[in-house]
């Protein structure tokens, strides 16, 4: 009895990318051979490839069909100039990182994924500069997920600290537990299982793994990526909405090299992190600079504000079908010559963050058996700053009469009675989180010439200062403790700091006042041998 012929088809579709799998597998421009023939993508029968990547590719090519070719890349030869020039160009100028130089030396497949994944789980809202150091000190203390998934989560926090979006740290740990305890230590092979199966890995996250760590050809976005896409293609329209965002990805997953996807994908994210920056980019250094519409646009404008005469080069322009281009600026919002390519993208509208305000204070015992103490007490398990440990606080409205009553209640059910006239109001600290602006009114109380509190409930706990400088408290604790520890009332907005009084930074004196301090200032010689006769 014959099979159907779409079953057979069926199978057909299913086992090809696991043959193609068998015969390369390719990392940062190597081929590399696995160790088992589990090693490339689709080829893992604990993690049967899902049908998403597929059903978005399709997806993007429909979405492709209908958008003004002006926007695309039609021409095969312009997709092979961009992976060329990119790739040659990422080859010379990439940054030396610590977690690029893992990667490139790391033959176990699981510790190479972990590495990235480790890497860019940091580097999600935080700049490079500010990721290296935490990179290396977790990659020492935690080298693999089976070391990261036996820490505990206050360990966790405590490296975190300082580094923000919290929730990024407990997740990581959730993903490599979950690896450890139920994928059998092995991490997914695909980016559509990674997504599917790992905590807090999105499409972006999945993406880079994947094509760094295992040589999928499949494309990322992220905001260097978004922002190069949006000036070559000259996509005016916002890059948020649904519309772009789709064809962004399609333009990612058309770009990606197939020989070497992880190191495309590195490259779009350093070009955009690099030369083509938000405010201030370098065009004159840029390896895609003939295919990059927004230049072209530049250049246009530039040939027609100065009359050019006829026979001048020609500059393609968005022709569309049919209508409005869905894909270029909105008509209210006219091409700024002055802003040139940083015309694109658009920037999407924010929301301002919601004003809360909160009481706290820094209570101290100073003379505590081994030293001062301060307490700190545990934040819940869920929400903003999880599992983090802080003063203790009280919700309060900016101003009244209850906000000094609450907040002290709440310090007595944790360190018992105290005594209320010493509790002082210090200032205020401001802090902003990705969506909340967080005042606190900062207090400070001193248990001085009292029997010391030794016991407190569970989820608080008595500090000296440098135990506190190294727990998992977050930067605004720290704020709050500087505040604290000058003792002096006013308003500490952000992390900025009183300036140092210098030499170089004071006002320089007037002509009489530099005449009088010179007529009272002492002489000195300024010969060698008086200088040396007044030392001895």
């Amino acid at each position: 009895m014959k099979k159907p012929r779409t079953a057979m088809k069926r199978r057909q579709r299913e086992r090809a990318p696991c043959q193609e799998g068998r015969e390369k597998c390719v990392l940062s421009g190597r081929q590399v051979k696995p160790s088992t023939p589990t090693a490339c993508a689709g080829t893992m029968p604990e993690f049967p490839a899902a049908p998403a990547g597929l059903a978005r590719r399709q997806e993007g090519v429909l979405l492709q069909a209908s958008l003004s070719p002006y926007h695309l890349f039609r021409d095969t030869a312009d997709v092979r100039v961009f992976r060329e020039n990119l790739l040659s160009w990422y080859d010379r100028e990439k940054r030396d990182l610590p977690w690029r130089r893992r990667v490139e030396g790391e033959v176990d497949l699981d510790r190479r994924a972990y590495a990235v994944w480790v890497s860019e789980v940091m580097l999600q809202q935080t700049q490079v500069a500010t990721v290296i150091n935490y990179y290396t000190r977790w990659m020492q203390k935690w080298p693999t997920l089976q070391d990261l998934a036996s820490a505990s989560l206050e360990e966790v926090n405590q490296l975190w600290a300082g580094l923000g979006y919290y929730s990024r740290g407990r997740r990581l740990q959730e993903g490599a537990r979950k690896v450890v305890e139920e994928l059998g230590g092995h991490m997914p092979r695909t980016a559509e299982t990674l997504q599917q199966l790992l905590p807090g890995v999105g499409r972006y996250t999945a993406g880079a793994i994947a094509s760094i760590a295992f040589g999928q050809a499949t494309g990322v976005v992220d905001g260097n990526v978004m922002r190069v896409l949006c000036r070559i293609r000259a996509i005016g329209a916002d890059p948020s909405s649904t519309l772009i965002s789709q064809l962004l990805w399609s333009l990612a997953q058309q770009l990606v090299d197939p020989v070497r996807p992880g190191d495309l994908n590195q490259a779009a994210m350093e070009l955009g992190a690099t030369v083509c920056t938000p405010q201030h980019p370098r065009c004159s250094q840029c390896p895609v600079q003939s295919l990059c519409r927004a230049h072209q646009r530049v250049e246009r404008e530039r040939l027609l504000g100065s009359r050019s005469p006829p026979g001048s080069p020609d500059v393609e322009e968005c022709a569309p079908r049919a209508g409005p281009c869905q894909l270029c600026a909105p008509p209210m919002e006219p091409w700024d010559p002055t802003r040139g390519v940083t015309n694109f993208p658009r920037k999407a509208g924010r929301r301002p963050p919601r004003e809360e305000c909160s009481a706290i204070c820094v209570l101290e015992q100073p003379g505590a058996l081994g030293g001062p103490r301060i307490l700190l007490v545990q934040r819940p398990s869920s929400g903003l700053l999880a599992g983090l440990w802080q003063f203790p606080a009280v919700t309060a409205e900016p101003s009244g009469p209850q906000q000094r009553e609450a907040l002290l209640r709440e310090l007595q059910s944790w360190a018992g009675p105290l005594p209320a006239p010493r509790l002082r109001h210090l200032g205020q600290v401001v802090h902003t989180f990705s969506h909340i602006k967080l005042t606190y009114q900062v207090y400070g109380l001193a248990l001085e010439g009292q029997t010391p509190v030794t016991v407190v409930p569970p989820g608080a706990r008595w500090l000296t200062r440098e135990e506190f400088h190294t727990a998992a408290v977050s930067t605004a604790m720290k704020k709050v403790f500087r505040v604290y520890e000058g003792q002096q009332p006013g308003i500490r907005k952000g992390s900025k700091r009183c300036p140092v009084s210098t030499p170089s930074s004071r006002k320089k004196p007037s002509p009489g006042q530099q005449l009088l301090d010179s007529f009272f200032r002492p002489h000195i010689p300024t010969d060698a041998s008086s200088l040396n006769s007044t030392a001895q």
